[in-house]
C-alpha cells in the first residue's frame, strides 16, 4: 500500500473512483446521524478541486484507490468549522498554521480489513508531528460510540508518537427533539 499526497485529484477516472469510495464509505450515516455527514457530489467536487486541501490517496498494490482523506492547515478551507475557535484556543499554533483538520477519512468497504485506514492516519500524523503541530477531527456519536473511532485513533496516534500525546474532546453538539403527544 502507498499513500500519495496531492492537492488535486490527478484524473477524471481517479476523481470518479474517489467519489464512489467516499459515497460508499459514508452512505450508512445518512440514517444514523442527525447532521449530514455526506457531502453532495457538487460539494465533494469543490473540495477535490480546492488546492488548500491536501488529498491523501491510499492506493493498493495494484494502484487502485482504497482509501481517501482530506487534510489541511488552512482552516478557512473547511466550511463547517469556525477557524476563530482554533485561533482563540491556540493562537500561536493557529498563526503558524500548525493546526491540521481532517475533513474526512474514507476507506472502501472492500478494504476495511486492510491497513488502508492505518496508512492514512500514519501519513497525516507524519505531516502534523514533523511540524510540531496538532490534528483536529470530528466524529458523529454513532462512529464514536459504535465504532470507537475516538479511542481507536487516540491509541494509534499514541503508538505513532511513542506515547507523547495529549487528547481532548474540543466540543460537542447535542440534537434534541421535543415531542408533544396528544392526551389519551
Amino acid at each position: 500500500m502507498l499513500v500519495k499526497i496531492v492537492d488535486q485529484i490527478p484524473s477524471d477516472e481517479m476523481h470518479k473512483a474517489a467519489w464512489e469510495l467516499y459515497e460508499g464509505a459514508f452512505t450508512d450515516l445518512r440514517a444514523l446521524a442527525v447532521q449530514r455527514h455526506l457531502m453532495y457530489q457538487s460539494e465533494f467536487d469543490e473540495v477535490m478541486r480546492d488546492q488548500r486541501v491536501d488529498k491523501y490517496l491510499c492506493l493498493d498494490d495494484g494502484g487502485r484507490l482504497c482509501g481517501l482523506s482530506t487534510f489541511t492547515n488552512d482552516l478557512s478551507a473547511m466550511p463547517l468549522i469556525a477557524p476563530e475557535y482554533f485561533e482563540r484556543r491556540w493562537p500561536d499554533l493557529y498563526r503558524q498554521r500548525k493546526i491540521w483538520y481532517v475533513g474526512f477519512t474514507a476507506v472502501g468497504k472492500d478494504s476495511r480489513d486492510t491497513r488502508a485506514f492505518a496508512e492514512l492516519v500514519e501519513a497525516m500524523h507524519r505531516t502534523a508531528s514533523d511540524r510540531n503541530g496538532m490534528i483536529a477531527i470530528d466524529y458523529c456519536r454513532y462512529n464514536d460510540d459504535q465504532r470507537n473511532f475516538g479511542r481507536v485513533v487516540r491509541l494509534m496516534l499514541r503508538r505513532l508518537s511513542s506515547g507523547a500525546l495529549r487528547a481532548e474532546c474540543m466540543d460537542q453538539q447535542s440534537f434534541w427533539i421535543y415531542e408533544f403527544p396528544t392526551a389519551a
